[in-house]
C-alpha cells in the first residue's frame, strides 16, 4: 500500500520585529457621509497643530521636540518610517481607501503628495513605507487624512499607527478599558456637571407637557460640537440626538419629541443671536419648548466679550411661550472653557447650567483603580470635539439635570416673564438682544422698519452658492448656511469681456439704512479665488475684509458700528485694489434698530 503524504501547515516565518510606534487614532469611529460623486467620505484634518493633538491624546507623546517634527512634512519624514492603517468594519470585503494628504501653498495644491492605499475592512493592518512614496517638492505640511467608500453610509473603527525610525523611542501606548455606565465612579461624575440647578418653573413645565402626553420640542443652538463633530454619524450620535432619545424614552407619555439642532461649526453667540429666529424658530413656525445654549468653547474671539452671549440669552428667555432655557459648557481637551466669563449669565439670570468640563476633566489624570470613569482619548475624538461617548456622556449630563428637576415638588414659581426680564440689569451687557438678520430674503420684511432707502448690489449682485453645510436636525444631509447672500465673482465668472461690463464688475454695494448697531456677515475661505474687500461706513473706511484669514469656508460675523441713538449711515463694501477678479459673499447683515 502506497503510503499517504500527509501535508499540514508550514511553521510561520519568525515575525517581522515592528519598530516603535504611537498612535494617531485607535478605535476611532468613522463614517462615509454623503458627496456629491456618490462616494461616502470621511475628512480628519490633521493641519494647524491637529496632528500634534493627536499624537498627544491617541500616542501619549510629550517629547516637545517629537511633536515639532510633526508640523512639516520634513519633520514627519525625519521621524516617520512606515504608516500601520487597520479598518473594522461590518462587511469585512468592503473596500475602503485611506489618503494621507499633505498641504502645499494651499490646502488644494495639486502637486502635493497623496498617500494612497486601497484594501478591505477586515481589521488587518497594512503597511505604508515611507521609503515607498513619491514625495513633492511643494509639501509643507501633513493635510489630512480621508477614508473614501465607494458608497455613502458605511461606519467602522480605525486603528493608525506611526512607526519610528532609528534613534526615536515612542512611550507604551496605552490600552483603554470600557466604560462602565453602571458604575457609582460614573453616577458621581455625572452629578459633577450640575453648576446650577437655578431657577427650575421652566423646565417643570416642559416636563408636565410630555408627562401629559403632548408633543415637546427641544432645541439647541451652538458650534461644531452641537453639529455634531466628533460624532459616528454625525446626525445619529450627536448629543442633542442622544439627548432627545434619551428624554423622549424617559419623560414622553405618548407625545412626539421633535428635535431642533441649529449648530454651526468654528461659529461664535455672534453669529449665533443673528440666526436664532431661522435656524432655531424656523422663521416663528417652530417655538421649542427647551432652548439648549452651547457657545462656551467658540465664543474666545467674540469681540464683545460676553455681551452677544448675553443677549442670546435674553433673546431665547423673552420668547412669549417661555421656553425653558439651559446653559451647557462644554470642553477642549486641553482642559479648557469659558464657563469663568460666561456663567454669571446664568447666575444673574438664574438659568440651569451644566458643565461637561467640571464632570470630566476632574477624573481624567486619575488611574482607573482610582476611579478614573473615561480616559481624555477616550473622550475627545480630536483635540476640539467629543467622540460617541463624549456625545453620550453630554447627553447623560442634560438627562441628570432633568431627574434633578423631575425629583423636586412642583413648584409654584412661573419663571421670569418678559415684564420681570426687562427689569434685569445685564451682567455683561445685552446691546444686540434685538438683533434681526437682512439678507436678500429678508429684506422686504425688513425694508420699512430700518428706513432703506438705497440698495444698490453693484457687482454684489450674484448667489455664492458654495457655502459652509451644516447637518441640522436628524438629518445627514447638509444644509447651506446663509444662501440668500450677495455675491460678488469675478469677471471670468459673469462671463463679461467687454470694456463697459468691467466698471459694473467692480460697482460698489451699497445701502442706506437707519439703525443703531450693524454687524457684517461675510464667508470665509480657504480658496484663493476669494479676495478682500474694503467695508466703509459714512464714507469712512472701518475694515478690510479678508476671507482667508480664517482658511476655511464658514460664516464670519464682525461689527461695524454700534452706538446708543438709532442713526442713518451708508454702508459701502467694495472689492480691495487688485482684487476685482477675486469672489467675495455678503452672506447679510446683523440689524439692531
Amino acid at each position: 500500500m502506497d503510503a499517504v503524504e500527509v501535508r499540514g501547515p508550514k511553521a510561520p516565518k519568525d515575525p517581522i520585529k515592528k519598530k516603535p510606534f504611537f498612535f494617531i487614532m485607535q478605535g476611532k469611529e468613522i463614517y462615509g457621509a454623503p458627496q456629491p460623486d456618490g462616494r461616502g467620505i470621511q475628512f480628519i484634518y490633521e493641519s494647524d497643530g491637529r496632528l500634534i493633538d493627536a499624537a498627544r491624546l491617541s500616542g501619549n507623546i510629550t517629547d516637545d521636540y517629537m511633536l515639532g517634527l510633526l508640523k512639516t512634512t520634513e519633520g514627519f519624514r525625519k521621524m516617520v518610517h512606515s504608516i500601520g492603517v487597520s479598518v473594522s468594519g461590518r462587511v469585512k470585503e468592503e473596500k475602503v481607501r485611506f489618503v494621507f494628504q499633505m498641504y502645499g501653498a494651499t490646502q488644494s495644491d495639486p502637486t502635493s503628495t497623496q498617500i494612497t492605499l486601497d484594501f478591505e475592512m477586515d481589521g488587518m493592518e497594512r503597511i505604508i513605507k515611507m521609503s515607498d512614496v513619491d514625495w513633492k517638492e511643494s509639501d509643507k505640511e501633513p493635510g489630512q487624512i480621508r477614508f473614501e467608500f465607494p458608497t455613502p453610509g458605511i461606519q467602522a473603527s480605525v486603528d493608525v499607527r506611526f512607526y519610528l525610525n532609528n534613534g526615536f523611542v515612542a512611550p507604551i501606548q496605552p490600552m483603554e478599558s470600557m466604560v462602565d455606565f453602571e458604575s457609582k465612579n460614573y453616577s458621581d461624575m455625572i452629578s459633577h456637571s450640575l453648576m446650577q440647578m437655578g431657577n427650575t418653573a421652566r423646565l417643570e413645565k416642559v416636563l408636565q407637557k410630555a408627562g401629559k402626553g403632548e408633543d415637546v420640542t427641544l432645541g439647541f443652538i451652538g458650534g461644531s460640537i452641537t453639529q455634531g463633530a466628533g460624532a459616528i454619524p454625525i446626525h445619529e450620535k450627536c448629543y442633542p440626538r442622544v439627548f432627545a432619545e434619551n428624554f423622549e424614552k424617559k419623560y414622553a407619555n405618548g407625545g412626539q419629541v421633535t428635535l431642533i439642532k441649529a449648530g454651526v461649526g468654528g461659529t461664535p453667540s455672534e453669529l449665533g443671536m443673528v440666526r436664532f429666529e431661522r435656524d432655531v424658530l424656523r422663521g416663528g413656525v417652530r417655538k421649542p419648548d427647551l432652548i439648549v445654549i452651547e457657545f462656551a468653547v467658540n465664543d474666545e474671539g467674540d469681540e464683545t466679550k460676553g455681551v452677544c452671549y448675553e443677549s442670546l440669552v435674553r433673546k431665547a428667555l423673552a420668547l412669549p411661550w417661555k421656553p425653558a432655557v439651559v446653559l451647557l459648557f462644554a470642553v477642549f481637551s486641553f482642559d479648557w472653557n469659558l464657563q469663568d466669563r460666561l456663567g454669571p449669565v446664568g447666575v444673574r439670570y438664574d438659568i440651569p447650567m451644566v458643565s461637561i468640563m467640571d464632570a470630566v476633566t476632574p477624573q481624567f489624570n486619575l488611574l482607573p483603580e482610582d476611579g478614573r470613569v473615561i480616559s481624555k482619548n477616550q473622550f475627545f475624538y480630536d483635540v476640539y470635539h467629543p467622540s460617541n461617548l463624549g456625545h453620550q456622556i453630554m447627553s447623560d449630563c442634560l438627562i441628570h439635570l432633568m431627574d434633578e428637576v423631575n425629583g423636586k415638588a412642583t413648584s409654584l414659581d412661573t419663571g421670569i416673564d418678559e415684564t420681570e426680564l426687562s427689569k434685569i440689569q445685564p451682567i455683561i451687557g445685552a446691546d444686540f438682544e434685538n438683533v434681526e438678520l437682512i439678507d436678500r430674503h429678508e429684506l422686504a420684511r425688513l425694508k420699512k422698519k430700518y428706513h432703506i432707502s438705497m440698495l444698490e448690489e453693484g457687482s454684489f449682485n450674484n448667489i455664492d452658492k458654495e457655502l459652509q453645510m451644516v447637518e441640522m436636525d436628524t438629518n445627514i444631509e447638509p444644509v447651506p448656511e446663509f444662501p440668500y447672500n450677495w455675491a460678488h465673482l469675478p469677471k471670468s465668472v459673469q462671463n463679461s469681456d467687454s470694456a463697459s461690463d468691467e466698471a459694473i464688475d467692480n460697482a460698489s454695494f451699497k445701502m442706506k439704512i437707519t439703525c443703531s448697531k450693524l454687524l457684517l456677515l461675510f464667508k470665509d475661505s480657504g480658496s484663493t479665488v476669494y479676495g478682500t474687500a474694503e467695508v466703509y461706513v459714512d464714507d469712512k473706511k472701518v475694515m478690510d475684509a479678508d476671507p482667508l484669514k480664517v482658511g476655511w469656508t464658514h460664516c464670519n460675523a464682525v461689527i461695524l458700528f454700534d452706538e446708543n441713538k438709532s442713526a442713518s449711515h451708508v454702508i459701502e463694501i467694495k472689492m480691495a485694489p487688485g482684487m476685482e477678479n477675486k469672489k467675495f459673499a455678503i452672506l447679510g447683515f446683523g440689524v439692531v434698530e
